[in-house]
């Protein structure tokens, strides 16, 4: 319970977090149109997967601004970067964060297991 509260109710942690997330984003507008492109497309694909507060979604995208940072400074091509399989990117991406996949996947195991239980025969 004091998870919740920290991360849903704790309004400096709220102010700083929007803060922060601003600061990201002048990075990102910083960087060449098609890195701006397709750093907005990757975040709004995974926006889709997260779930809980989104925390951890700040450090995946400071890792990803750095990367597409040095890339734009070393004149690559942002498929360069990510590929042309950019969903298969963003797989990799999250796969550091809890997703809404990740707790689907739990509660159909639980769910089947507390039906049927650890260590029956299956018919």
């Amino acid at each position: 319970m004091a998870d919740f509260f920290d991360n849903y109710l704790n309004i400096k942690k709220i102010i700083e977090s929007k803060r922060e997330y601003k600061q990201q984003m002048a990075r990102v507008e910083a960087l060449p149109e098609d890195y701006r492109y397709v750093f907005k497309k990757i975040q709004s694909h995974m926006w889709m997967f997260v779930a809980g507060s989104g925390y951890d979604m700040m450090e995946i995208h400071y890792g990803l601004i750095e990367l597409f940072e040095a890339g734009a400074a070393d004149g690559k091509h942002v498929l360069e970067i990510t590929g042309e399989d950019v969903a298969a990117f963003c797989d990799e991406l999250l796969r550091s964060a809890s997703t809404y996949t990740e707790n689907w996947r739990e509660a159909l195991n639980r769910d089947i297991l507390k039906k049927f239980g650890k260590g029956r025969d299956a018919k």
